[in-house]
């Protein structure tokens, strides 16, 4: 008589790689537990629960977080790949200049160009350089829009573009090959961010391949903002 076949195994995703990933997204998203289980839609007591064991993270809950932050679902559940497939930042096209688009609500544009100058934080974002806001639903309501010159980011950024910007909560975690805004000393930077062979270095590294990477140590590096989306002003239509 044939022993009949033993049903499969199925090898189910390591649910503390996955809570660590889920965990990174809410301190990236610079909100609290609370507001990240809002932003996915789950009752909060039941998100802390999948966070600390006591429930199984399922595709229903995967399937709710990628949805929502639009990260990458191979990497929240196995590891792999970036957190967001490249470019990974949504490039918006708004047909007038962003400075005469002024709204009573919305994301704040500053006259500013991100690119040039050592210009600190707080200088940056005063109330003074606020020329308007943009209304777009799809740019968080914590992000700030600036002004973008030069070509080390072309063709993913060109001169003249704004870009949604996000401040981080936490410096020491990164997505890795995504592009933050950078303060140094003496300058301001758009540049992809890679990981470095020495954890206490990281390689910035432009779009356009005419430009060289350049390697700064972490400590060197006064903020860093996430490049939440790209507006490209297109004054042709």
């Amino acid at each position: 008589m044939d022993t009949p076949n033993p049903e499969p195994i199925i090898v189910k995703p390591d649910n503390k790689e996955i809570v660590s990933r889920v965990r990174y997204l809410i301190t990236q998203s610079g909100g609290s537990q609370l507001d990240f289980a809002r932003r996915i839609g789950i009752n909060p007591s039941n998100l802390s629960k999948h966070l600390n064991g006591k429930l199984p993270i399922g595709e229903s809950l995967l399937n709710r977080i990628v949805v929502s932050t639009g990260v990458s679902k191979q990497w929240l559940r196995d590891g792999t790949e970036t957190p967001y497939a490249k470019p990974g930042i949504p490039t918006l096209t708004i047909n007038e200049p962003i400075s005469v688009i002024p709204t009573k609500r919305g994301t704040p544009v500053y006259d500013i160009d991100v690119t040039a100058g050592p210009m600190s934080r707080s200088m940056m974002f005063a109330n003074d350089n606020i020329i308007g806001t943009v209304d777009i639903p799809s740019i968080p309501d914590d992000c700030r829009i600036v002004r973008v010159s030069g070509d080390s980011m072309c063709p993913v950024i060109n001169n003249g573009d704004y870009l949604a910007i996000r401040e981080l909560q936490n410096p020491s975690l990164l997505f890795w090959g995504q592009i933050y805004v950078l303060l140094l000393d003496d300058y301001r930077l758009v540049k992809y961010v890679r990981k470095h062979e020495n954890p206490e270095m990281v390689t910035l590294r432009s779009a356009n391949p005419n430009y060289d990477d350049m390697e700064v140590m972490r400590r060197d590096i006064r903020e860093m903002m996430f490049v939440h989306n790209i507006l490209h002003i297109d004054t042709r239509m």
